[in-house]
């Protein structure tokens, strides 16, 4: 596996975390409390929110990966 394999593969967990982390994020927005809640065009603690979702969708799929590699062996 060569280096540029490895480097697909992580920018496309990083996409997919990118992308189920906002999906995530924006369907449970209206059941955020109101400051946890992103305004557009503004830095606010909602962007943090949003970030903080797709970090842990990530960190996800990092334990999936790690365990569906451990399994195999």
């Amino acid at each position: 596996m060569g280096v540029l394999d490895l480097r697909a593969k992580s920018w496309i967990k990083y996409l997919i975390a990118i992308v189920l982390g906002n999906i995530i994020y924006f369907v449970l927005a209206p059941h955020l409390p109101r400051a946890a809640q992103h305004r557009p065009y503004r830095a606010d603690i909602g962007l943090f929110v949003d970030l903080w979702f797709c970090v842990a969708v990530y960190g996800v799929i990092e334990l999936l990966v790690f365990l569906a590699h451990r399994y195999r062996r």
